[in-house]
């Protein structure tokens, strides 16, 4: 007969509950080191089940993914996003993704290759006027990617705002976390101080919004995502997508569709900084693919050392480090129990460091993701996008997009972690680096130029310890 998975005791009554609270990656990684790739926790009169199985985790999101839905914990983000696809069920979810399924054909996102391109040079004359100095590569990355989503998704250039939205994503996020964890979240109707910087962040994100759609209707059809959604209509129904609905899908791709792109390109510069034989190895690639223009769509298939880069940074740093769901009915995975109302977590943050599926799982080895590597690994193994009918809509613009950058800004710059700096990490609704993420800006000189041409070094078989961070704190 199936029981509940075993897992940490924790305290009585409360169980994991303060631990997760504290460092739920220390919580989570610990637990499955120490009871497997199945972990149950109590958390107060809540059941959760942590799943690194990845023929548990196809079960859960492809075979019986009728039984789940979202768990409580996107109640937050449900504030904050509507029913956006992110955070829809049902058939509001599906008839949002068939609306919005055209708009990320990858034929479609080649006719934004040129706005990736142009934005991120701009970025980079910039950083040729200001000169080698010390910039926070983060909020670097937010503004970049901000402004490549503004063009791709509105043809609005969104840079001049960049600031305040990114104040108002910064705000949204901590609120939503925070109202995920509380024992008692106090409803947002509610006048405290927070919820009152929650609806001034709100009023922002809602009124670029409008203003992007009042004047868009005004414009005329353009060639981008917010026109197609505007067009779009139900296959089997005929209908439009609802101004409600507009809304909140825009407003869950402008926030989505930069945050995690940003935050996988901050991570990749500061893994390159740690591995400089892979920084000349991406370096060199960029200059016999490019030379010295931007890129175009074809550009992006002959940069493979860049996308096995921003593939294995997924992995250490998966943007979303966890997404769970709630199981609607009593559900089995293996010889474990799933009870009813449980929530079931997947992490990729602890997933993709299993040493039951990943050789060396702590080391920076990009080669994991040749092609051949990735024939002989469980599809379910890697999840930075998720997995079954839910994965990212976006995932190709993501990784066109962060291929794109990376390549860009390697071949011109060289970018050092400032000594003594330790990375930590902020695991919110996406994974951050905590305090942002100070780096030394060098223009590249000819002696940075003599690479080992464009080749990938070879598989690195180099310690933990070389890629080691500390999770928080």
């Amino acid at each position: 007969m199936s029981s509940y998975p075993p897992g940490p005791r924790g305290l009585p009554v409360f169980g994991s509950v303060f631990d997760a609270l504290r460092d739920p990656l220390a919580l989570f990684t610990n637990a499955t080191r120490a009871h497997g790739d199945v972990v149950g926790f109590h958390m107060l009169h809540l059941k959760y089940v942590l799943l690194t199985n990845p023929e548990a985790i196809r079960h859960v999101l492809v075979e019986n993914h009728k039984n789940y839905v979202k768990s409580r914990n996107y109640a937050g983000l449900r504030i904050i996003l509507g029913e956006g696809l992110v955070t829809s069920e049902g058939e509001t979810w599906r008839k949002q993704r068939r609306l919005a399924q055209p708009a990320f054909h990858r034929e479609r996102i080649a006719a934004f290759v040129s706005a990736m391109g142009e934005c991120t040079e701009d970025m980079l004359v910039r950083w040729d006027k200001e000169g080698d100095r010390t910039l926070d590569v983060h909020k670097e990355m937010m503004r970049l990617t901000f402004r490549i989503v503004g063009r791709a998704l509105l043809s609005r250039d969104l840079d001049g705002e960049a600031s305040a939205i990114g104040e108002a994503l910064n705000v949204g996020l901590h609120w939503a976390n925070d109202y995920a964890d509380s024992f008692f979240p106090i409803p947002p109707s509610i006048p405290t101080p927070r919820n009152m910087k929650l609806r001034a962040a709100m009023h922002t994100f809602d009124s670029l919004i409008q203003r992007a759609i009042d004047e868009r209707r005004a414009e005329g059809t353009k060639d981008d995502l917010l026109s197609m959604l505007l067009e779009a209509r139900d296959e089997e129904t005929g209908e439009a997508m609802s101004d409600k609905l507009l809304r909140d899908e825009l407003i869950t791709m402008v926030s989505a569709g930069h945050e995690t792109t940003a935050n996988a390109l901050s991570f990749a510069l500061y893994l390159l900084s740690k591995h400089p034989e892979w920084m000349r190895a991406v370096q060199g690639e960029a200059v016999t693919v490019l030379g010295d223009r931007t890129p175009d769509v074809a550009d992006v298939k002959k940069l493979p050392i860049a996308s096995m880069v921003i593939d294995e940074t997924m992995r250490l740093f998966p943007p979303v480090w966890v997404f769970e769901r709630r199981a609607l009915e009593i559900d089995h995975v293996g010889e474990h129990a799933i009870p009813k109302n449980a929530t079931v977590g997947i992490s990729p943050f602890v997933l993709h460091r299993s040493p039951a599926i990943w050789e060396n799982p702590e080391g920076f080895d990009p080669t994991r993701f040749s092609a051949e590597a990735k024939e002989t690994r469980h599809k379910y193994a890697y999840l930075p996008f998720g997995g079954g009918p839910r994965t990212c809509i976006g995932n190709v613009f993501a990784l066109t997009e962060a291929t794109i950058v990376l390549a860009m800004i390697v071949r011109r710059f060289r970018l050092e972690l400032l000594p003594g700096h330790n990375l930590e990490l902020d695991p919110l609704v996406t994974l951050r680096p905590r305090g942002g993420l100070p780096m030394q800006l060098h223009r590249r000189t000819a002696e940075d130029s003599r690479t080992n041409g464009d080749q990938a070094p070879a598989r690195s078989r180099r310690s933990a310890a070389s890629a080691s961070v500390t999770p928080l704190g």
